[in-house]
């Protein structure tokens, strides 16, 4: 037995709905300022009541359906009555193209789409290409023309939860990769899996009853189910959930709602202090916020200088679910680490052979784990890749990084973005901290691209900063002296917008389909 026991999620919900049912769950602000609150009692009742609608569409214990929804209270609702019903829900971005669309409906065998006004027509568009969808249903921003209205199927369900054999192994999502190298793969996720994670999350953010959670991560993606919502649940606290990420309104959205936590990601940390500043930046109650992904040292000294709120570096991977590497609050901050094991986490440095490497080597991140529990249960429908990813106790992560002496770990790159050039290896990620640190630049994205003589040149794609000017001969000159000679980027190309993923990971895939 482990930490999850025989808990669901289903059990972890309608425990805190008897406990403390008049307690406010959830607060939600859409982007034109509404607010809708939801207490314990009231939330479970109205997923009891989703939960018998999924049912009556005729959908069955490992049947999916698809959520193609923004944040609201109906994305959640729909989460939790796949928790309540064994049926596994499919979240997506908004913004998909028809053919992504396409693609996943089908790979996944959705039988249902929810969706609102603003995201149903690629669901639409794409709805005679797939076979299996056998329902369009507009939850938000309707009437949708070829959408059933979510109102009609809910308003005459009780209240009392569907009678459903469930267990903590049991799937409850399936989340598909960001798809930054290739086609995106369904990464399955149980009810253990989000107990799990927001059991260590709870625990390292120190969360408790009075404790609100600000969430303005896309619900689509694993971090804001992991880093936010899961463990305000199981500590009984709250959310303040926004539709979605205002750099303009994220701090008088804090300060109405009175969060105490927050997460989020490198980019929308530097849009925060890119704003301009103001004399009640630092009238919030906000004691933590959690991200990911690396800041430079000069940007996590000026947030905390401005904000005066600790900022806590961890790192994870849907395949992961948990948060393996956590940067411990009592401990001396290091703004480059991803952090340390978390509790009960066990990583390790490997090489090429398999072998562990000592400290300050680079090599392949891997995590040891439990399918299902601390690790994802599989792909779906991919039994090659859950191999290749799931190697006898081991998570392949494909990150490389490093360890120091102190059990801090540091991400170095993806394998698949070192550049092979004349037989020496390039990190990207180096190259493009270079570049990221010039005044003129905003962001910077290095490839390798084919070269007769070196196997690969390296290449920097650019974005400026606005009303700034840089020359692509002024760039390279400003990496010569910061880099050794076979890293320094060859060509450099300026962009006005680079392909992303969700959470704003740039999709280098697309950049070198384009060159």
């Amino acid at each position: 037995m482990n930490i999850v026991g025989n808990r669901t999620l289903k059990s972890a919900l309608e425990d805190k709905a008897r406990r403390v049912p008049a307690k406010t769950l959830v607060l939600f602000e859409d982007r034109g300022g509404s607010v809708e609150r939801y207490t314990y009692e009231a939330f479970d009742r109205r997923v009891n009541q989703l939960a018998r609608a999924l049912l009556k569409l005729g959908l069955a214990k490992g049947d999916t359906f698809n959520l193609h929804l923004r944040n609201s209270p109906e994305f959640l609702f729909g989460w939790f009555a796949a928790a309540k019903t064994g049926t596994v829900m499919v979240p997506t971005h908004p913004d998909s193209t028809p053919d992504e669309m396409e693609y996943i409906l089908n790979h996944s065998e959705a039988k249902v789409a929810f969706v609102q006004g603003s995201s149903a027509a690629s669901v639409l568009a794409c709805r005679a290409r797939c076979p299996r969808l056998q329902e369009v249903v507009v939850a938000r921003e309707g009437p949708v023309e070829g959408a059933r209205p979510l109102g009609e199927l809910v308003e005459r369900q009780p209240p009392e939860p569907p009678e459903v054999a469930l267990g903590p192994l049991d799937e409850v999502a399936m989340m598909y990769t960001s798809g930054t190298t290739s086609r995106p793969k369904g990464v399955l996720i149980t009810h253990a899996n989000y107990l799990h994670g927001g059991e260590i999350m709870a625990k390292a953010m120190r969360v408790g009853p009075e404790d609100r959670h600000l969430i303005v991560l896309p619900f689509f993606h694993a971090g804001a189910h992991i880093h936010a919502f899961v463990p305000s649940l199981i500590a009984g606290a709250s959310a303040a959930v926004m539709e979605s990420f205002s750099a303009s309104r994220f701090w008088d959205q804090a300060i109405a709602y009175g969060a105490t936590l927050a997460a989020l990601f490198a980019a929308p940390l530097r849009m925060l202090l890119n704003q301009p500043e103001r004399p009640h930046d630092r009238q919030h109650r906000l004691r933590l916020v959690t991200y990911a992904q690396n800041v430079m040292p000069e940007e996590f000294e000026a947030w905390h200088a401005r904000f005066g709120v600790r900022l806590m570096q961890l790192w994870g991977m849907t395949e992961s679910m948990s948060l393996p590497l956590i940067n411990p609050l009592d401990l001396p901050a290091k703004p480059l680490s991803m952090g340390m094991p978390a509790l009960g986490a066990e990583l390790k440095v490997m090489d090429d052979s398999g072998q562990e490497v000592p400290p300050g080597t680079i090599g392949e991140l891997v995590l040891r784990g439990t399918p299902g529990v601390t690790l994802m249960k599989g792909y779906f429908k991919n039994p090659e890749a859950t191999a290749d990813a799931i190697r006898g106790e081991w998570l392949y992560t494909g990150d490389l990084a490093r360890m120091d002496e102190e059990g801090y770990f540091y991400f170095v790159d993806r394998k698949k973005d070192i550049i092979k050039r004349a037989g020496e290896n390039v990190s990207a990620s180096e190259v493009e901290a270079v570049l990221k640190r010039h005044p003129a630049v905003s962001d910077a994205a290095v490839i390798g691209v084919p070269d007769p003589v070196r196997d690969e040149a390296v290449k920097a794609l650019i974005i400026l900063r606005e009303g700034e000017r840089a020359t692509a001969e002024e760039l390279i000159e400003w990496c010569r002296p910061k880099l050794a000679k076979f890293k320094v980027p060859e060509v450099i190309e300026f962009r006005e917008v680079f392909p992303r993923t969700s959470v704003g990971k740039i999709q280098k895939h697309l950049l070198r389909g384009s060159r």
